[in-house]
């Protein structure tokens, strides 16, 4: 029965309706922007790389605005989060602006977007009871992996369909995805409404550096440089050196989806039995181990040891989805950073800090990783990114959650203390 009423506490059922409208959106836009740019714009190389930036900026921007914007408390930030979404998607379905001023809503809709990141995580483990953090979490991404899939498969059969296209007057897919986004506002707006913040002293506008956070903040580095190799560059094998086209991407999309399913409810189980420093531990050699073979397979294949054919390519596919759940696993990130945080308070503002310092270092990232695949080779990419990963094995070996926590537990009470007096 206590279990019963655990998975049905209605703040964790509104939150979960929340995510999964946002996870719906953005799959449904963010995910097909690479095929909008090139099908509506017919942009050269140098401008798809042009249009990271903007894409990108909110992420760097992120830790001053939720500094400015602290003051509402994370919930209606989350609704102005979604209002972006909205604005800047609707007008991208609407019309057909010119390259300028599409970028200009590209950048509104990204902001949406990347406010919404440090916030997911600080309410999401706000509303977790205290000894099922980890498993709230699993279940959060779950929730989020579940609709992602779904988006994928919107997007696989809608094109292949012709229910959406990008040669008609009206983008329905992002029509459709600003109203998953409006639903998310609404959303938010219930929870604004039924869900009464604690009473604490108002949030200042501030940037948190903090001595103790030292180890979140390199993590967050190391994601930043993890999510290009992931995200841009394991993809580009696909596509440059297998010669594949979007229905693989998006097949193998839906198949990282639906494993995810299962997977985030497990890990955050692991979370829970085993300990962040164990979890870390798994992070870091999960990548190593990945991008030391990645960086092996890609050798071969462009040197032509190995063909690009036949088995080189199951193993590639399985390397991208091992690659993608080995980023899930960066969800202990955050979970250690609530445990060691001072002031709970500090969490949101501190998520945003690591949101803000990931982006800098993926668009960098991202630089040098074109610069070393055509200067050096494909290959030393990836074995690039594997030796980035050691610093993930440096973190896990430094770092003492318990230690960390009980330190982090008597400086709340001494700060009360002080508050009261």
């Amino acid at each position: 029965m206590k279990r019963k009423i655990l998975q049905m506490r209605p703040e964790i059922l509104m939150f979960f309706i929340l995510i999964s409208a946002v996870a719906l959106g953005n799959g449904l836009s963010d995910g097909v922007y690479s095929n909008y740019f090139k099908e509506v714009y017919h942009i050269t190389a140098f401008q798809r790389g042009f249009i990271e930036f903007p894409r990108e900026l909110p992420g760097l921007l992120c830790a001053l605005v939720i500094g400015i914007l602290g003051f509402l408390g994370d919930l209606r930030v989350a609704f102005i989060a979604q209002v972006l979404a909205v604005i800047g998607v609707t007008m991208l379905g609407l019309f057909t602006p010119t390259f300028g001023v599409m970028l200009i809503f590209l950048f509104i809709n990204s902001m949406g977007m990347h406010l919404f990141m440090p916030l997911s995580d600080a309410v999401g483990m706000s509303l977790a009871e205290p000894n099922q953090i980890g498993r709230r979490m699993g279940q959060y991404s779950s929730v989020r992996a579940v609709f992602s899939l779904i988006s994928a498969l919107l997007v696989f059969f809608g094109f292949r369909t012709g229910f959406f296209a990008f040669n008609t007057s009206i983008k329905w897919i992002f029509i459709v995805s600003a109203g998953a986004f409006v639903c998310a506002a609404i959303m938010a707006v219930i929870m604004i409404r039924r869900i009464k913040p604690q009473k604490s002293a108002p949030r200042r506008i501030k940037l948190v550096l903090r001595k103790q956070y030292r180890y979140y903040y390199l993590l967050t580095i190391l994601h930043g440089v993890q999510k290009q190799i992931a995200f841009v560059y394991g993809t580009w094998v696909i596509v440059d050196l297998l010669l594949k086209k979007a229905d693989t991407l998006a097949l193998l999309t839906i198949v990282v989806g639906f494993i995810s399913i299962f997977f985030y409810t497990k890990l955050g189980r692991w979370m829970d039995q085993f300990g962040i420093k164990r979890m870390m531990y798994v992070d870091a050699l999960s990548f190593i181990g990945v991008y030391v073979i990645y960086g092996f397979v890609v050798w071969g294949i462009t040197s032509g040891i190995i063909p690009n054919q036949g088995l080189s390519i199951w193993i590639v596919y399985l390397l991208f989805v091992l690659d993608r759940l080995s980023m899930q696993i960066g969800m202990v990130n955050s979970i250690y950073l609530r445990s060691i945080s001072w002031d709970k308070d500090e969490v949101t503002s501190t998520l945003s800090m690591g949101i803000s310092l990931d982006h800098l270092v993926s668009i960098l990232a991202a630089l040098a990783g074109g610069y070393v695949w055509s200067l050096w080779g494909s290959q030393w990419v990836f074995f690039f990114a594997a030796a980035f990963s050691l610093g993930n094995l440096f973190v896990a070996y430094r770092v003492q959650p318990d230690m960390e926590k009980e330190i982090a537990e008597q400086m709340r009470e001494k700060m009360q203390k002080t508050e009261s007096e």
